[in-house]
């Protein structure tokens, strides 16, 4: 309504149209301006199924517009065991089917469809019209249908989203145009032919490989069961043989193939670590593989071996993979983060004081703040946000880890004694975290052999496989010891439990977001990257977060935070940790309140997104110049 009138193009947006007309549109706006698509904007019915046109672009060179195809389940055909939850399943030890198991299999479906529509939308742009060469202002533009484009993971998505009333796909149009006139003939075949002929073989049951589409359903789930089934068996991760872990390149997260030259060497587990893991629907009904414990875990070997290729696996282990990825069973638990230092990034009120204290010119460090953190710094507050976040897995590569945090041999105390050192390294505490704090670690290291003394496993790899030299790893250790020194002595900085207790809401301090602080940033966002999002004017580098896979994660969490100070449930939160619990139950859709929990982020409904985790949420947060934290105790609220 715009002062008390109800405009012709509200009336539009409301009614339901017959796609008949949409010739009589596009004859009527040919050759018009820009601003005469919004015409469309509104419901059409087709033959089958109904065209949303939620929102026209506003010129050539903007967002293209927004569109949703909805067909109605009893048109679609989709059996409900293809979306709904398999309640056949049973977990080790009988524990209860937690929520991403019964929603695995509408996570899988929605991830196929849209697999299946991306297909056929670049076969649509292939058989259509294409642009005609030359482009800059007064050439034609426009014309291109894209759904969001998955990747080698399988992730929530709004792309398609599926309930017990329809199946829906959401994707945008570039409208065409030359110069700023509308190409009315081009439009009409993108509407009435591309468009239906996508829809009709990507969102009908009866149009799609119903072998292919439960292979992919029934991977997925027997992925996320193996998932959920790790901590029965005390363990972290688990890799499974024949494993192939290598990428194509460092551009590309697509598997590395067989060449005439050179064979790809698939995983396989050293037999003092071979585990078997149950599944659902393999013809065997289980997988074996390596299974790393919880505890510290070293991953060591020369360079070139394998040894980040491995850790890289297990780090993304937190996501399924679709089928012939290599990586399908590569698998580690939901709570393994990734840590690494940042020089540079901004930390705000962080507890840092296990790690680091006595600075100089007495800054404390039990609410650290800088806007240009240090190596060592930054990867303390890494670490210490993590675990305030929930995570009790910790991954590291010493390529990307501050040396002086990692590590401080005897030469060097000799040097400088230890009171003139603000640094407690990591081998201090690691044995700390694991036996007192149940918080697991896998590193890689290469260069340092102290670590043997705190290693519960080492793990060489030798020519791309895993030997288990835990025993010999030990044995150096302790031949080398020198008496009365030990550089994994537990001493130096602050207890663990304040921070510990924190996280879990019992006592101690917790951080709590200024939600005024992200409101003064600004509601505008922008996604230039899989690491890169600006929200209002200020750009924010996500680079560190390397458990991030793809863009639409990313547009994701700009979105999220744009959105906290209008979200109540956000602002009245009184944690960090609350406000992550309470947006991810808002994002479970438990209650079903909308057709994806992710579509209570932003005033629009969006194609364009894809779950991350609450981790990424909260780093991305921890990193955003301009928002303000503030150190609560917990007794007093």
């Amino acid at each position: 309504r715009r002062g008390g009138s109800y405009s012709a193009r509200d009336q539009r947006r409301e009614s339901v149209r017959s796609s008949n007309i949409l010739g009589d549109i596009f004859r009527r706006i040919d050759g018009k301006q820009y601003p005469a698509y919004r015409d469309l904007e509104g419901v059409f019915e087709f033959r089958g199924f109904q065209l949303f046109v939620d929102k026209i672009q506003a010129d050539p060179f903007a967002a293209p517009s927004r569109l949703r195809a909805r067909v109605p389940m009893n048109k679609a055909s989709f059996p409900k065991e293809t979306f709904s939850p398999n309640q056949d399943m049973t977990l080790p030890k009988n524990r209860p089917l937690p929520l991403s198991l019964l929603n695995i299999r509408n996570v899988a479906l929605c991830d196929y469809l849209t697999r299946v529509f991306v297909s056929n939308q670049d076969e649509a742009r292939r058989r259509g019209r294409q642009r005609s060469q030359g482009g800059g202002w007064h050439g034609e533009k426009g014309g291109e249908i894209q759904m969001d484009r998955p990747g080698q993971h399988v992730l929530e998505r709004t792309s398609v989203v599926i309930t017990n009333q329809y199946v829906e796909a959401r994707f945008t149009i570039s409208m065409p145009a030359q110069g700023r006139r509308i190409l009315g003939e081009w439009a009409m075949e993108i509407f009435t032919v591309s468009v239906p002929y996508i829809v009709e073989r990507s969102l009908f049951y009866s149009s799609l490989n119903d072998k292919r589409m439960w292979e992919h359903i029934y991977s997925i789930e027997d992925q996320e069961f193996l998932r959920e089934s790790l901590a029965a068996k005390g363990l972290i991760a688990f890799v499974r043989d024949g494993s192939r872990l290598p990428r194509a390149s460092g551009a590309s997260d697509e598997p590395m193939l067989d060449t005439a030259d050179n064979k790809v060497v698939r995983f396989k587990s050293p037999e003092s670590m071979r585990v078997t893991m149950p599944l659902i629907h393999d013809k065997a009904k289980s997988v074996t593989g390596m299974g790393i414990k919880k505890g510290i875990t070293m991953i060591v070997g020369g360079g070139f071996h394998g040894k980040s290729t491995l850790l890289r696996a297990i780090e993304l282990g937190i996501y399924n993979h679709i089928p012939g990825d290599g990586r399908e069973y590569v698998s580690a638990v939901k709570d393994a983060v990734k840590i690494r230092a940042e020089d540079g990034r901004s930390v705000q009120s962080v507890n840092i004081s296990p790690f680091i204290n006595n600075l100089p010119h007495g800054k404390p460090t039990k609410a650290f703040s800088t806007q240009d953190a240090s190596g060592s710094t930054s990867q303390a507050a890494n670490i210490i946000e993590a675990i305030d976040c929930g995570a009790r897995t910790l991954l590291l590569d010493e390529d990307t880890c501050a040396t002086n945090f990692m590590i401080r041999d005897r030469r060097m105390r000799m040097l400088v004694e230890d009171s003139k050192e603000p640094i407690t390294p990591f081998i201090s505490k690691i044995k700390s975290l694991s036996r007192d704090h149940d918080t697991s670690s896998i590193l890689v290291i290469g260069g340092s052999g102290d670590y043997f003394e705190v290693a519960d496993c080492v793990i060489m790899m030798d020519s791309y496989l895993p030997k288990d030299v835990t025993g010999r790893a030990k044995q150096i250790a302790t031949d080398t010891q020198v008496s009365g020194f030990s550089v994994s002595e537990e001493k130096g900085g602050c207890s663990f439990s304040e921070i510990f207790s924190a996280a879990s809401g019992k006592k101690g301090s917790a951080r709590m977001v200024i939600p005024t602080s992200i409101q003064r940033l600004g509601d505008r966002t922008k996604t230039f990257s899989l690491t890169k999002l600006a929200i209002g004017e200020t750009e924010l580098d996500l680079v560190g977060l390397e458990q991030l896979v793809e863009v639409s994660q990313t547009r994701c969490i700009a979105d999220i935070i744009s959105s906290m100070p209008k979200m109540q449930f956000l602002r009245t939160s009184r944690t960090l940790g609350e406000m992550l619990d309470k947006l991810e139950s808002e994002l479970d859709n438990t209650e079903k309140k909308r057709a994806s929990g992710l579509d209570s982020i932003g005033e629009w409904v969006q194609g364009k997104y894809a779950r991350p985790r609450r981790f990424e949420i909260a780093a991305a947060l921890n990193r955003l110049r301009g928002a303000e934290m503030k150190v609560l105790d917990l007794d007093d609220l």
